[in-house]
């Protein structure tokens, strides 16, 4: 075997976790983890005391945010993966490349088209690669959607109807960190929905033209919780006697992991991790409805709830000889602080159901057998995700499942139009924000 690819990754939050595992333990006879960089040392430490006691592995160096330059010289990294605050994402993915790097990258990609040009900008001058981890294409479920649209099932689609529901804890979580304000993370139709419309660019092979949306905070905040008579005086959860009996409340000193990384890690940057989802500052929605024409004539009708007593989604795309209605459950009835969905050392996992039915356009109508992932985040997607990634030979994917920086820049160009679609009532056409290239065939 030749030498190991050398990792480091920057943003050492709880979206890292996957990855340091995966690098020092799964694949560790291919891959070596030469570093960590984040704002939190704490942090760091917490990572590198799992190491240490789940691998029997030495300390990983750690580096500080501000000395990420010299991490990439004294380390000879092969690949940086980005895991920070999506609106930094940017920062690093660039630095890294000027440095000679390949980059992996957490979704979004990015939070505008200004950030998301000078990536393309990079990429064109540095000739090196990135790629964007949209766990969810690795889903046994939505890869058999992908395969049966391949097939030619349905003809050519014509209509996407997609409804994705976000639980009250999943989908308040945003609420508690630093989602919850726009200039981080670019609002759900950026941060969450970039998945769903990589999905939908992905099962119908094209990328959106010319969008249209409304969207607005309903549930979530102080003012909507006012109008309901609900009124909080905290700030935060843990450590609070009054919200003691508040479902929503996270408490981050009942989980070891989130307390080593979050509630330990605050007097190094201030961060908190468990902010009331009734209080100020939100800016960004809990209620979006997304209408878009694609660039091979397709029309998608798209809608996101952050507040729904139920998780997952419903999907139907209608085509020219015939319709393929998919629906998954995600999560039933979570109650905060309880089950494995706070602990933020593994992903979601399993789906608790999931059906694909296609329905001919003149005749019976019929189910579609999968296989079904019995372990691993994202509905069984994660393990497969991880194996593409840092596998010394990963298998064939004929799927085409790995994500390019312009499946990136098409995702989050999706949700970028639709806020501008909010803020000036009007239709934007990608074209006019950003320069998405052609499909490639």
């Amino acid at each position: 075997m030749g030498s190991k690819k050398r990792f480091a990754v920057v943003g050492t939050g709880g979206r890292a976790v996957m990855f340091i595992h995966a690098i020092t333990d799964t694949y560790r006879d291919s891959c070596e983890l030469v570093a960590l960089c984040d704002l939190s040392q704490t942090r760091m430490n917490w990572h590198n005391q799992q190491i240490q006691s789940q691998t029997g592995s030495e300390p990983v160096p750690t580096y500080l945010a501000d000395q990420f330059d010299a991490m990439i010289a004294e380390t000879k990294l092969d690949t940086v993966i980005v895991a920070s605050m999506d609106a930094t994402h940017h920062l690093y993915i660039n630095r890294a490349m000027e440095l000679g790097c390949d980059v992996i990258t957490e979704k979004p990609m990015t939070t505008d088209a200004e950030k998301a040009q000078s990536i393309f900008d990079t990429i064109e001058r540095t000739g090196k690669n990135l790629r964007v981890t949209f766990n969810y294409r690795y889903a046994p479920t939505f890869t058999k959607l992908r395969e049966v649209l391949m097939q030619g099932t349905i003809g050519r689609p014509l209509n996407v109807d997609f409804t994705w529901l976000l639980d009250t804890y999943h989908g308040a979580d945003y609420f508690r960190r630093w989602h919850r304000e726009k200039q981080n993370s670019g609002g759900l139709l950026v941060h969450k929905a970039t998945h769903h419309f990589d999905l939908v660019n992905w099962w119908i092979d094209s990328y959106p033209e010319q969008v249209f949306a409304f969207g607005d905070l309903m549930f979530y905040g102080k003012e909507n919780a006012a109008a309901r008579g609900e009124t909080y005086a905290y700030s935060r959860y843990t450590g609070v006697p009054e919200a003691q009996d508040d479902p929503f409340a996270l408490r981050l000193d009942q989980d070891a992991a989130l307390q080593g990384l979050y509630l330990d890690a605050e007097a190094d940057n201030g961060y908190i991790r468990d902010r009331n989802v009734f209080g100020e500052p939100i800016t960004i929605e809990d209620t979006m409805a997304v209408t878009a024409r694609y660039r091979n004539g397709v029309i998608l009708s798209y809608c996101l709830l952050a507040y729904s007593p139920w998780e997952g989604l419903n999907v139907a795309i209608t085509g020219t000889t015939g319709r393929v209605e998919l629906s998954v459950v995600e999560n039933i009835n979570l109650v905060s602080g309880q089950g494995e969905s706070h602990n933020v050392q593994a992903s979601k996992g399993p789906f608790k159901h999931a059906s694909i039915r296609v329905f001919p356009m003149f005749g019976e109508g019929y189910d579609v057998e999968f296989e079904v992932a019995d372990g691993g985040g994202h509905g069984g997607a994660d393990p497969i995700l991880l194996e593409q990634l840092f596998a010394p030979e990963p298998p064939s994917d004929p799927f085409n499942r790995a994500a390019s920086h312009i499946d990136g820049a098409a995702s989050i160009m999706m949700g970028i139009a639709a806020n501008r679609a909010m803020a000036t009532n009007q239709p934007v056409r990608i074209d006019d924000l950003f320069h998405l290239p052609p499909k490639a065939d």
